[in-house]
C-alpha cells in the first residue's frame, strides 16, 4: 500500500497507538548504534563478565548492531512501560524470614504483556503505512538499553541500567524496528553527576567501575541466570534475596519522580509478594510450578529457586527453619542438597550437625555436596 503519512504524522500516530496500548513513553532513533557501543560490549565479553549467559557471545555481532539483525531496518521505535512498585523494595530486606523477589517478577511475566502490546502498535503501524516491522522484547539479540538512550527514553546510569527523568529506574523496554524512515528524537543525556549510590549499595561489589557490570558477581545473575552452585563468598551478602535484586535500582535518587505503575498485572500477587521462607522450603516440583505459573520466577526452575531460598534461610539466623531444611538434605537435586547442608550448618547446633553429617555424608554421592559437609564441619 502507498503511505500518505508524513514522517511527523507517522510519529504522532505511533505515540497515540503506544499510549493506548499501555506504554507510558515512546521515542525514536535511527536503527544503528555507534561503534563505541559495540566496543564496550565486546570488552564485556572479552572479560567473561557474562558468566553462564553464553548466548551473549554466540550472537555478539548481531547484538551489537541492529542492522546486522535486520538489514532493512531504518528506524527504531523504543517504548517504555512503567512498573514502579508501591513501596520501597529496600524495606523488604529487613524481614529475614521472608524471601525477597525482585519487583519486576512479582506480577505477570512482562514479556507476555509487552510483546502483546508491541504487536498491537506494530500491526497498526504496518496497516496504516505498509512499512515492515519487527518487535523485540528482551529475548532477541538486540541492545535495547543503548537504543533507548539514543532515542531519548533516558540514559544508562552508572549501574548500566536505564534511568528516566520521568520514571526513575522502573521502565520495561520494548523495541520495534521498521523499514520506515522516522525522524530521530534527541538522545538522552547522562544526569548521574557525582552520585554513586547505585555502586556503593551493591552487596557483592558487582561494579568494577562506573558504567561497568561484572554479571558473575551480580545477585540478579546469581539467583536467576546462574545454573550451578553459588560461590560461598557471595552467600552471606545475598541476605534474603531469592530471585533478583533491586538495590541499585531502588536507591537511585531519580526515583523521586517515578509514578506508580498503571498496569495492574505488574502488581505483586499474594504468591510472589516476598513470601515466607517457611512456605517456600516446602515446595516440590508441582507446587513450585503452580505457585509461580505465569510469572518470571518459573523460569528459574524449582531446584535453582530452592537453592536461593536455602541461602536465605541460612542467612535468617532463625533455627525454627531447621526441621524444614533437614528434610531437604536428601532432596533429589544436588543443588538443593548442597545449599541445605550450608543452611543447616549455619542454623543447627554442633551436636545436631555432627549427627546429621554422620547420617548423610556417608551415603552422599555428589562431591560438591560432600564438600559442603566438610565446610560445615570446619565452621
Amino acid at each position: 500500500m502507498e503511505n500518505t503519512l508524513s514522517a511527523q504524522d507517522m510519529k504522532e500516530m505511533l505515540r497515540a497507538e503506544a499510549l493506548e496500548a499501555g506504554f507510558d513513553i515512546v521515542r525514536f532513533s535511527s536503527a544503528d548504534l555507534a561503534p563505541e557501543i559495540s566496543e564496550h560490549f565486546q570488552d564485556f565479553l572479552r572479560r567473561d563478565r557474562q558468566g553462564d549467559m553464553t548466548w551473549m557471545a554466540e550472537h555478539a555481532a548481531r547484538r551489537s548492531q541492529p542492522k546486522r539483525l535486520w538489514p532493512d531496518a531504518r528506524s527504531a521505535i523504543m517504548l517504555g512501560m512503567n512498573y514502579a512498585p508501591e513501596d520501597d523494595p529496600l524495606k523488604s530486606l529487613e524481614d529475614k524470614m521472608r524471601g525477597v523477589i525482585s519487583c519486576y517478577a512479582q506480577g505477570k511475566d512482562y514479556h507476555v504483556i509487552i510483546k502483546k502490546s508491541l504487536k498491537r502498535v506494530a500491526g497498526a503501524f504496518h496497516r496504516k503505512t505498509g512499512a515492515e516491522v519487527k518487535v523485540f522484547v528482551d529475548t532477541a539479540p538486540l541492545l535495547e538499553k543503548p537504543l533507548a538512550e539514543k532515542a531519548g527514553l533516558g540514559w544508562q546510569g552508572k549501574h548500566t541500567n536505564l534511568v528516566s527523568a520521568e520514571y526513575g529506574s522502573w521502565l520495561f523496554l520494548g523495541a520495534i524496528l521498521t523499514s520506515a524512515e522516522l525522524d530521530p528524537d534527541a538522545p538522552g543525556s547522562d544526569h548521574c553527576g557525582t552520585c554513586r549510590k547505585c555502586l556503593d549499595i551493591c552487596p557483592t561489589a558487582a561494579f568494577p567501575e562506573p558504567y561497568q557490570l561484572d554479571a558473575r558477581r551480580c545477585i540478579s545473575y546469581l539467583t536467576i541466570e546462574h545454573k550451578g552452585h553459588i560461590d560461598a563468598k557471595f552467600r552471606a551478602s545475598m541476605g534474603n534475596r531469592i530471585f533478583g535484586c533491586d538495590d541499585c535500582l531502588a536507591v537511585c535518587p531519580w526515583n523521586k519522580y517515578a509514578k506508580q505503575a498503571r498496569e495492574q498485572r505488574f502488581k505483586a500477587r499474594l504468591e510472589t509478594d516476598n513470601p515466607a521462607l517457611s512456605e517456600l522450603l516446602r515446595l516440590d516440583e508441582n507446587a513450585f510450578r503452580e505457585r509461580f505459573r505465569g510469572t518470571p520466577v518459573k523460569r528459574a526452575g524449582r531446584d535453582r529457586f530452592l537453592r536461593n531460598v536455602l541461602i536465605a534461610a541460612g542467612n535468617s539466623g532463625n533455627s525454627d527453619l531447621v526441621p524444614l531444611i533437614t528434610g531437604l538434605l536428601k532432596d533429589p537435586s544436588e543443588l538443593v542438597r548442597a545449599m541445605a547442608v550450608w543452611a543447616f550448618a549455619g542454623l543447627a547446633g554442633e551436636d545436631e550437625f555432627a549427627v546429621s553429617r554422620e547420617r548423610f555424608e556417608q551415603t552422599e554421592k555428589d562431591d560438591y555436596v560432600k564438600s559442603e559437609w566438610q565446610r560445615g564441619a570446619r565452621g
